[in-house]
């Protein structure tokens, strides 16, 4: 079980507002003290460039800074520790990615994504298409989230590269990602799939080779850590094929005026300073998951959600729209209320100190799809309770009265 009277003790945020109500961790999560401090204390007692100094204070910072990688490369059980390369978010992390494979990919070739990915896995790929001439599939969804029966005649043996989520932002669909890679490469083994997973790390256990993607891409700030840092994962032996996505300091092994020679991985891909402080405390963000457990999480979240899910549908029946399976698999639920904008539920929200995010969430093909112009998205955490969702459901009675629904 999840106590979340202790957890909440470990939140700054809440010491001097008890009864706020943060329902937005999808767009970004609430981060504990041992994170805030271990950014306080590299500015504060060791802040000096990483790789470059020989003087105490450089190579603690250097340690510390690598330590972060080595703790990922475990984390998502990675090969290798040359496969983590830090960027400054999922979104960076995606581009990269398409900036290494363009010179893969020639005209005709096909690159695969699905109606319901975040604009970061879906407007990358859209573009490199129409730039080189590529032919650009969707995979369809129905409203659950399921992807619908003929997909796999999308895959063919043109089909160069394979875009999906792990976690829906918006369906809070869990993909069965194994056995959808599985299915794809026995269609095609040669198939580079890359995988979002930035709904994914904060509560679901990865293991990035029992999944059997080629790549795969998480945001530290939506599991505990800073912002300003992400993570693309991707195979030594891909990896080694992409050119540098940046030019400049740090990825660079010589230079002289007639030529220059690369950095070996991971650095090849991480030019100039990065967020060092930022690297530093996701560390701390990682060892905070590890110690409440992975699994405890995961499951207190869905059981908000699907508590929630539930007393929407029972307190306000046909005048709300759930978008998503009724059975939940993360600790995401966006819906409409019927007539009422979602902006407005969020800012009746917002006056009840009940913090959600309103509108098509990075996902207008997908609310296309649908036909919802915008939905209220309320995404549920660790530090999150059942009296969170009475307080949400409450207020939302509120707007409901106020619009005289």
């Amino acid at each position: 079980m999840i106590d979340v009277i202790e957890i909440k003790k470990d939140f700054p945020i809440f010491k001097d507002n008890a009864d706020f109500v943060y329902l937005d961790s999808t767009a970004t999560s609430l981060k504990p003290s041992s994170v805030i401090r271990a950014m306080s204390e590299y500015y504060s007692h060791y802040s000096a460039n990483i790789f470059r100094g020989v003087y105490d204070i450089s190579e603690r910072s250097t340690k510390e800074y690598e330590e972060t990688r080595s703790l990922v490369k475990e984390f998502i059980h990675a090969s290798s520790e040359a496969e983590i390369i830090f960027t400054r978010n999922t979104t960076e992390s995606i581009n990269l990615f398409v900036n290494g494979m363009s010179d893969r990919l020639q005209r005709g070739d096909e690159i695969v994504t699905v109606i319901s990915e975040h604009h970061s896995n879906f407007v990358p790929w859209q573009q490199l298409a129409q730039k080189k001439g590529l032919i650009f599939k969707i995979i369809d969804v129905d409203k659950t989230g399921t992807w619908q029966e003929d997909w796999q005649s999308l895959i063919t043996k043109k089909t160069k590269v394979l875009a999906t989520s792990h976690v829906s932002n918006v369906l809070g669909t869990l993909n069965p990602i194994r056995q959808i890679i599985k299915d794809i490469k026995k269609i095609n083994p040669d198939i580079v799939i890359l995988v979002d997973g930035a709904q994914a790390v904060g509560s679901v256990s990865v293991d990035v080779q029992a999944l059997g993607c080629d790549a795969y891409v998480f945001s530290a700030h939506k599991m505990l850590g800073p912002t300003g840092v992400g993570v693309l994962w991707a195979k030594e032996e891909l990896l080694d094929t992409l050119p540098p996505y940046q030019f400049g300091g740090e990825m660079i092994r010589s230079v002289t005026p007639q030529k220059t020679v690369f950095a070996n991985l991971p650095h090849r891909f991480e030019a100039g300073t990065p967020h060092i402080a930022g690297v530093i405390a996701f560390k701390q963000a990682i060892l905070y998951l590890q110690g409440k457990g992975l699994k405890k999480i995961y499951d207190h979240e869905v059981a908000l959600a699907q508590d929630f899910y539930n007393k929407l549908n029972n307190t306000f029946g046909k005048d709300v729209t759930i978008i998503g399976p009724a059975q939940r698999a993360s600790g995401i639920v966006a819906f409409t209320i019927n007539g009422v904008h979602a902006h407005d539920v969020a800012q009746i929200l917002n006056e009840d100190n009940i913090a959600v995010r309103a509108g098509h969430h990075c996902a207008m093909p997908l609310h296309d799809r649908l036909g919802v112009e915008a939905s209220v998205r309320a995404s549920f955490y660790l530090y999150n309770s059942f009296d969170d969702v009475d307080t949400i459901v409450r207020s939302l009675i509120k707007v409901r009265k106020m619009f005289n629904k």
